[in-house]
């Protein structure tokens, strides 16, 4: 508290993951409410819950999306100038995150932050050499990753249980689902936290340098009082802003059966993982919509409500190029300002 930068830093940062629980985290809970496993308050709290010991634990065993994020761009050089212009990415990506959810827009904070943070270095370094090209192609694979390997499963899966069901007692099959829907959704929400809670503390933890005039350091470290800040404050976005992300991607886009609903999960969580153990940032909106596209094809392509799969689309192709340019320009005010 003696230091108001940090005071701002820290303001900027539970803003931004809250935004993230809202429009983001909901993504992890929506089949499980959609298809009526789960109350909303009582996957909200699994959420929560699930958030908080998937950073915990993952990150113990591996911190690679965070290393990846820190070393994306090139905040170096003047301490002051760089601050400023991370905390304006800060600010854009608030900004964009909650005008897509007033539109009920479940659109991609990671890929926001991933935008921010590269147009603010390249406003700060005066071009493209503020990105480090190594780190930033990762965000191109996860992209591929989360797309077809989140839609190819969950229609496989789905396939896959269609078959293995085709002769079960009805009854019995949906009492066995909704025990399994609400273990997978609990997986994606884990996964979750480990994925974008690392990507929102390594920034924070950037941000520390900068604030204490240390400069951007070559390696990481991350406290586990900033996971606890992280994972409460991801949960209370969920808590305020999570119903109707869940109402867009668990309701409308496409009506799925318990089955469905733990298909979409089970994808999720292992596209989501597999891309965790390898350092390469994905997005939990992309991958579960993907996912739930798949399972809704699976049955029939006039099963997905193609209107709202195609704005969700529409909102990701627009996440880099619009947060970008509203970090870059963010990042041009701030430093002729401040």
């Amino acid at each position: 508290m003696s230091n108001p930068t940090l005071v701002v830093v820290t303001v900027l940062t539970i803003g931004v993951i809250v935004v993230n629980g809202a429009t983001d985290a909901p993504n992890a809970i929506a089949t499980v409410v959609g298809t009526r496993c789960m109350s909303t308050n009582a996957s909200i709290i699994m959420a929560a819950i699930c958030n908080f010991f998937g950073l915990l634990l993952i990150t113990l065993v591996s911190s690679a999306v965070a290393n990846t994020i820190f070393n994306m761009v090139d905040f170096g050089g003047d301490a002051h100038s760089a601050l400023i212009a991370l905390l304006a990415a800060m600010v854009a990506i608030i900004v964009w995150g909650v005008a897509a959810w007033m539109f009920g827009i479940p659109t991609s904070e990671s890929h926001a932050l991933i935008a921010g943070i590269s147009g603010a270095a390249i406003a700060l370094q005066g071009g493209l050499w503020g990105i480090n090209w190594d780190e930033w192609v990762k965000v191109i694979y996860g992209i591929i990753l989360s797309t077809f390997l989140g839609l190819g499963l969950g229609w496989v899966i789905t396939k896959a249980l269609m078959i293995w069901c085709k002769d079960m007692d009805r009854k019995k099959s949906d009492r066995f689902f909704r025990w399994a829907q609400n273990v997978a959704a609990g997986g994606v929400a884990f996964m979750h936290g480990a994925q974008d809670g690392q990507k929102f503390m390594s920034v924070f933890v950037l941000a520390v340098l900068l604030a204490t005039n240390v400069g951007q350091a070559d390696t990481l470290s991350l406290p586990l009082w900033l996971t606890v800040l992280c994972s409460l404050n991801m949960g209370l976005g969920t808590a305020i802003g999570g119903r109707k992300i869940i109402k867009s991607v668990g309701m409308e886009m496409v009506q799925m059966e318990k089955y469905q609903g733990f298909a979409a999960s089970l994808a999720a969580t292992i596209c989501i993982g597999l891309a965790t153990f390898t350092g390469l940032p994905v997005s939990t909106t992309h991958t579960k919509t993907t996912a739930i596209m798949g399972v809704g094809a699976a049955r029939r392509l006039r099963a997905v409500n193609w209107s709202i799969a195609g704005d969700m689309v529409k909102a990701w192709l627009l996440t880099f190029p619009g947060c970008g340019l509203l970090g870059y320009a963010m990042a041009k005010l701030f430093l002729l300002v401040l």
